[in-house]
């Protein structure tokens, strides 16, 4: 696979910074409880997932970046299972959890791409 000059280039990684600022503005209003329990949960993870296809694009080969994007498709399971959480807790509005959700499975198919196009390398 020939590579973007920059991880910054790679529009997986633009739209997982997109993903990671709306998980910053959603989880503002959560209760103060939630100050360092699923708040920072999900707003860790959604910093992960950008902060993992930025250290794949990194790495010296194909086979070590596959690696590095499958944890990135990690930290978006797991970041998807902390918005449904928080939105059967009512700390998300339904169409505010919908619309995150939507831009994690944009990013998700943007993961599974890269990871193609690497397997078939």
């Amino acid at each position: 696979m020939s590579r973007t000059r920059h991880y910054r280039d790679l529009i997986a990684w633009q739209k997982a910074m997109d993903l990671a600022r709306l998980a910053y503005e959603q989880t503002e209003t959560f209760p103060n409880s939630e100050t360092f329990g699923l708040r920072m949960q999900i707003r860790r993870s959604a910093v992960s997932i950008a902060s993992h296809i930025a250290e794949a694009h990194g790495r010296l080969n194909d086979t070590e970046m596959r690696k590095g994007l499958g944890s990135s498709r990690a930290a978006l399971n797991e970041f998807e299972t902390q918005v449904e959480l928080a939105k059967s807790l009512s700390f998300l509005q339904p169409e505010a959890a919908d619309r995150v959700l939507d831009l994690a499975s944009e990013v998700g198919k943007l993961i599974n791409g890269l990871i193609g196009v690497l397997v078939q390398a």
